[in-house]
């Protein structure tokens, strides 16, 4: 027997939540799960990373307000088990279209970034944690990418830690690894650093760009990622006369040749979950320089013996970053990363937790 499954998405934008989403949907079991995809909108560069067995409801509306009734026959005509939604403002109107959806479907949510920090950011700050407060408790489960994000929704967001549960982000080491080899660096025996993500204030690297400017020596920088912040950092480096030291080539799809063959990944980040672009790196070999608002890297030292820096942003980054020194090698070096966060560990957790949620479903059905 299978059970349906609606997978949400707004896009196929290259962001780390909408690359976990597709990991986990492309190793759901097929013998226990059969899945759909719908999106808002069908486009974006990780298009190529739905599997072909998955069916795809395109809505064709790219603005949430516009799409919420288009989603809603979507999933009336789908009639799923369950629905499984990562993104903030996507998980707040599923649940609050719940008295819609088909009678007894399960809603699973997964967070994807810690609220005290994004909800902080929001300029309607007050709405959302007010929303958060009011549905997500209503979620037959609240995927957290760590324990201080299960613990702020616990304490501030009234969601049942019966419902609040941990997951990992899945990383394909093995494949992330073939991918890297052989590494790529720029020319020259300099420190060579390498950051990635969506180009928005986010992810810090407006800041970055000022701290790297008053390092010593000649270390270079390359920002792999697109986003709107894009024009704005690239002036922002030319006038800080960076232009020889730093790149900013936009998208990449292959980042982790680049991520491999640098000396430190950096995560300069005002706020995160649990950033996929560092897990990568710790499972390139590369060691990372994170701030401790990147959510919930600083747990990971706990299991690490090595090959991770939190340091506060400021005098303590770049204290960590002037420590490094230039070691080029062709293959990525040994994998840093814990084995919880290896994909086939994931997965398996992931497919436990839809058994656990559908269990009263299917008791009632025999």
């Amino acid at each position: 027997m299978t059970d349906r499954i609606a997978v949400l998405l707004p896009s196929f934008a290259g962001g780390g939540a909408e690359r976990v989403a597709l990991s986990l949907l492309a190793d759901l079991p097929r013998t226990r799960y059969a899945a759909t995809l719908i999106v808002m909108i069908g486009d974006g560069p990780l298009a190529p990373l739905v599997p072909r067995h998955i069916p795809l409801v395109d809505l064709r509306e790219p603005r949430l307000r516009r799409a919420v009734w288009p989603l809603l026959r979507a999933l009336r005509r789908q009639q799923p088990a369950v629905v499984f939604s990562t993104m903030g403002y996507m998980n707040l109107a599923l649940l609050a279209l719940r008295p819609l959806l088909p009678r007894g479907v399960r809603i699973v949510i997964r967070e994807a970034n810690l609220p005290s920090l994004s909800l902080a950011a929001n300029r309607r700050s007050w709405f959302f944690r007010r929303a958060y407060r009011r549905l997500y408790r209503h979620a037959d489960v609240v995927i957290c990418t760590s324990a201080e994000m299960r613990r702020q929704m616990v304490d501030d967001f009234a969601v049942d830690p019966d419902r609040a549960q941990l997951l990992p982000n899945p990383v394909d080491v093995a494949a992330l690894r073939e991918h890297a080899t052989p590494t790529f660096r720029p020319h020259g025996g300099a420190v060579h650093f390498v950051a990635a993500g969506r180009l928005h204030r986010q992810k810090g690297f407006d800041r970055l760009l000022d701290l790297f400017a008053t390092l010593p020596g000649a270390p270079t920088l390359t920002i792999l990622g697109d986003g709107p912040d894009g024009p704005a950092l690239r002036q922002h480096s030319a006038a800080l006369g960076l232009c020889q030291r730093v790149s900013l080539p936009g998208f990449e799809p292959n980042p982790w040749r680049h991520i491999a063959g640098a000396d430190a990944f950096l995560m300069p980040s005002r706020w995160e979950g649990m950033p996929n672009a560092a897990l990568e790196a710790l499972a390139c070999g590369t060691p990372v320089i994170a701030t401790p608002e990147s959510g919930g890297l600083p747990e990971l030292t706990a299991m690490m013996s090595g090959g991770l820096t939190i340091a506060p942003f400021g005098d303590r980054f770049a204290t960590a970053m002037s420590a490094v020194t230039a070691d080029s090698c062709a293959v990525p070096r040994p994998s840093w990363l814990p084995a919880a966060y290896h994909r086939d560990t994931v997965a398996d957790r992931f497919a436990d937790l839809l058994d656990t949620v559908l269990a009263p479903r299917r008791a009632g059905a025999s």
